[in-house]
């Protein structure tokens, strides 16, 4: 027997962001996982572990906290510390503005 095509188109891949709960690419979107009660930024998506997706600005981050998303998102109990994340997405928009 020959090898033939896949009969199945490529299945493009999408992701909701967890702030807009738009779909999205996931180049488009930042990964982020849970380690310790913190939520940490994996711009490299290489972290083991849960992963939950974002959109990389201040306004679906903040559309997340007040859903509060992430810990449903990670699905763990309680409340998840954050700051980190906030404080990689703001620097992350000071860079862009910089290099604009």
């Amino acid at each position: 027997m020959t090898e033939t095509a896949d009969a199945r188109p490529e299945k493009v891949q999408e992701r909701t962001c967890i702030g807009c709960r738009k779909r999205s690419s996931p180049t488009d979107l930042l990964r982020m996982t849970v380690s310790g009660g913190l939520v940490l930024p994996d711009p490299e998506r290489r972290a083991p572990g849960r992963g939950a997706h974002l959109h990389p600005t201040i306004e679906c981050f903040e559309l997340a906290v007040r859903r509060k998303a992430f810990p449903r998102a990670f699905k763990v109990p309680g409340p998840l510390e954050a700051t980190g994340l906030r404080t990689y997405l703001t620097q992350r928009d000071n860079q862009d503005v910089h290099t604009a």
